[in-house]
């Protein structure tokens, strides 16, 4: 049986589909991958929020999904729309790694506890493309300022190196894919910084139309359903907000003796207002959208309006 993977082309991108491909191929497959070049990585000189979250990242690799051009595509899961159209399933979630958010700098001695203590005209600077990152530094550290750092992982390191900021602010999965565990400096605390739906896995993309031995088999070797069972409460959050991958929504569901404990939240663009609720269970899409309604009850709708009208 032959899987054609689709990717993006990046670096980050391109570890996630040698994973998936030597998981499949261990399993006795064969593969070929295919890189796919999305509306995300030609607009580099925009914010991801000013261009639009849906399908920012995976548009063009879905259309090769629909034509058969490829038969899976690989996707970071916190890059993934809440919703996908009807002819497109998710068919697996990846094993996760650690969710932390992290912050990257080659200052040794440069910390968010540091940046606190600073005075409110220092000119601390953090780079990142994530409006959520954006948002909860505000409310956390509001004397820090950000710069948006749009490009792939190389790019940014390269714009670091070049003196745009002090420090980045990033996701530890592609850092440590990355193996640029050297210049992690903190890891931020995920009662402050909880990260985006979907941080840390990688999810599997396919056509309703692929051969149903096909998915059957590549979910076998890929799926983790622990993690699954967290991603689907994390993504029927998201869903059911309306949120997407731009906005500053937040999520985490964890699980223990077969119990989903979920914590999310929104928060406005200028960091001063921020809900976060918790909910637990064992069915992870009533988790999601209980929480999700419990935090529209409390005004969520409003700030997410807000923020899309912006």
């Amino acid at each position: 049986m032959h899987i054609k993977i689709g990717t993006r082309g990046s670096k980050l991108a391109l570890w996630q589909a040698y994973y998936v491909q030597e998981k499949l191929e261990k399993g006795g497959l064969t593969t070929e991958i295919v890189i796919i070049e999305t509306k995300g990585d030609q607009i580099l000189d925009r914010s991801l929020s000013k261009i639009g979250s849906k399908g920012v990242f995976t548009q063009e690799l879905e259309d090769q999904l629909r034509d058969g051009r490829i038969d899976i595509a690989v996707h970071s899961a916190k890059d993934l729309q809440s919703q996908l159209d009807d002819d497109l399933q998710l068919i697996a979630f990846t094993e996760r790694e650690l969710v932390n958010d992290v912050l990257v700098s080659h200052n040794k001695n440069l910390t968010l506890s540091t940046a606190r203590a600073a005075p409110l005209n220092s000119t601390f600077t953090i780079g990142t493309s994530s409006t959520r990152r954006v948002a909860m530094l505000r409310h956390f550290y509001p004397n820090v300022k950000t710069v948006d750092m749009r490009g792939n992982f190389q790019t940014r390191l390269r714009k670091l190196e070049d003196g745009h900021c002090d420090a980045l602010l990033l996701a530890y999965a592609g850092v440590h894919r990355m193996e640029y565990d050297s210049l992690i400096v903190e890891h931020l605390p995920l009662d402050k910084f909880t990260p985006a739906v979907g941080q840390g896995s990688v999810a599997i993309e396919c056509s309703e139309s692929l051969d149903e031995v096909k998915k059957q088999q590549i979910r076998q070797l890929l799926n983790h359903p622990n993690t699954e069972r967290c991603l689907l409460a994390e993504r029927a959050f998201l869903r059911t907000l309306q949120g997407g991958c731009s906005v500053p929504v937040f999520g985490l569901a964890t699980l223990e003796n077969e119990q989903i404990s979920m914590t999310g939240g929104v928060i406005s663009l200028n960091g001063q207002e921020m809900l976060k609720q918790t909910a637990t269970g064992q069915n992870p899409t009533e988790i999601g959208e209980t929480l999700a309604q419990a935090l529209l009850k409390l005004g969520a709708k409003r700030i997410l309006d807000e923020i899309k009208n912006a």
